[in-house]
């Protein structure tokens, strides 16, 4: 989990001209600040509004979306740089005060919101197979699993994301580039913007998805410490490791069940363990590494022969590589030489974030793909969506380049506490709960790491009953899977409405 996580964040018919958002002059002349003529810089401050309608579980649902900027100021009130921002609100619905908002950060460090906004809870989604592989022609569609029936959502670019950008070259890097300086100005940003949109009252929930977990986990005290702002709900979508340290067994050992999933998924387990159903046989694997393997770990050179071979032994028979092999790796395999050895007899690699997806090596010797054979087929399907959308359907008009990844510099990632912040605001503010969501097939921000956070940050379980796991057959984003874009966003519904507190509903212990 100590490496860097610059991959992500962390994402068929012609639609008539009724059904998409066209500009709105009555809106755009109430709210909004007319773009100039387009040009490859940004304007700190500048939207576009559209009105479309969607239909989420047999319910049409009205929407506008206000494709914009908004700044970022330093202490003397100079705007010193400009994010751009998606925001889409339901406009049947008259009291917002009782109306979630949902703030969506992507991650990287250094990707923008896109993945989320256009591959899994917005209205309009990016057309994909089944399974999330590149279709041409490329386009969008309507998403019918949105949860914008029943949660406001803005879609935020950090800086350098996007088509967001620093305005001011003397400004040090220092200020956006690390883990608690992108925390503070974010929460600075979002203050001004629920100032803007009057959304004190609503209950807000934030949502990010793999560097991003990191973001909103930080996000989540800074807001109520420094913001007077409480959260409702927190989502993290394929979590990082927040912070919390795993060094050692426990860093090697925990690998297992990700690499038991992608194995069994590829067939090339023992036919015993083939004919068990993934979510019967990932049990096994998680009771061996914890209750076996991180104490054989442990021993180091103390274990006896006879164990050492018969650990050696199980995890080649879970993981799929030759108990050869495991010995010679001293049980800790690199996750790298697993994508590259599993399938190595085939000629494939498998994905780092997606180990479903396979990649072809110029040789089948070595220790590691030459790509990530997932990454290059998300880029290749949502970079010319994204840019379709903002610029066509969404009007939004720049020369500028839509950053899928941007620079963001050297991440400075000391003192990254977002785990126990998370839990901090969480002791703080009893209505907040917590939601993680993990693909199996996710080698990068596996799953099994995700539950470990949840154990290391509440020990004692006092918030237990205030943080909840889903598991989906898919990885990084699980909601490119068709299948698992419907139940995940119905299990984001679930979240929400659960933790939204009736009317008179005390924050109390």
């Amino acid at each position: 989990m100590k490496k860097s996580l610059l991959s992500l964040a962390l994402c068929c018919s012609i639609i008539s001209f009724a059904q998409r958002p066209v500009v709105s002059d009555s809106v755009a002349a109430r709210n909004d600040k007319p773009q100039s003529a387009p040009k490859r810089t940004l304007d700190a401050e500048s939207s576009v509004t559209t009105k479309g309608e969607v239909t989420i579980k047999n319910q049409k649902v009205p929407y506008k979306a206000i494709a914009g900027t908004l700044p970022v100021w330093d202490d003397d009130g100079k705007a010193i740089a400009g994010i751009f921002y998606t925001y889409y609100e339901r406009t049947d619905v008259n009291d917002r005060t009782t109306r979630p908002l949902v703030i969506s950060f992507n991650g990287g460090p250094g990707t923008a919101s896109v993945w989320m906004q256009i591959g899994y809870t917005g209205p309009r989604i990016l057309k994909i197979d089944d399974e999330g592989y590149p279709v041409q022609p490329y386009g969008m569609k309507d998403n019918p699993h949105s949860i914008l029936d029943v949660a406001d959502i803005v879609y935020v670019d950090p800086v350098n994301t996007g088509f967001s950008r620093q305005l001011v070259k003397d400004v040090p890097g220092s200020k956006f580039y690390g883990v608690n300086a992108d925390i503070r100005y974010l929460a600075e940003w979002i203050n001004t913007f629920v100032s803007r949109y009057n959304r004190w009252a609503s209950p807000k929930y934030l949502i990010g998805e793999s560097y991003g977990t990191a973001r909103v986990a930080g996000l989540a005290l800074e807001l109520q410490s420094n913001h007077w702002m409480y959260l409702n709900g927190v989502i993290l979508v394929s979590p990082t490791d927040l912070g919390i340290e795993r060094d050692g067994p426990v860093a090697a050992a925990l690998k297992l069940p990700y690499f038991a999933a992608t194995a069994w998924y590829h067939k090339a387990l023992s036919a015993d363990l083939q004919k068990k159903d993934l979510t019967a046989f990932l049990p096994e694997v998680e009771q061996f590494t914890i209750n076996e393997f991180i104490p054989a770990l442990a021993m180091g050179h103390t274990i006896s022969d006879a164990k050492k071979k018969e650990i050696a032994a199980k995890v080649a028979r879970y993981s799929g590589i030759s108990e050869k092999e495991v010995l010679q790796q001293n049980f800790d395999i690199p996750t790298n030489y697993f994508w590259k050895e599993l399938l190595r007899d085939r000629g494939y690699t498998v994905g780092r974030l997606d180990s479903r997806y396979l990649g072809l090596d110029k040789k089948d010797g070595g220790d590691g793909p030459d790509f990530n054979a997932e990454l290059t087929s998300w880029l290749h399907s949502f970079t010319p969506a994204i840019n379709m959308y903002l610029r066509e359907e969404l009007k939004y008009k720049t020369d500028l380049k839509y950053y899928m990844f941007g620079p963001v510099g050297q991440w400075d990632r000391t003192n990254n506490r977002t785990g126990e912040n998370l839990r901090a605001a969480m002791a703080q503010n009893p209505y907040l709960h917590v939601f993680v969501q993990s693909g199996y097939y996710d080698g990068a921000c596996d799953y099994f790491n995700a539950k470990y956070n949840m154990w290391q940050m509440d020990p004692g379980g006092k918030l237990k009953d205030r943080m909840s796991w889903e598991g989906y057959r898919s990885g990084h984003m699980m909601y490119l899977r068709k299948e698992d874009l419907s139940t995940s966003n119905e299990h984001l519904r679930e979240f929400i409405k659960k933790s939204t507190p009736k009317p008179g509903q005390p924050a109390k212990y």
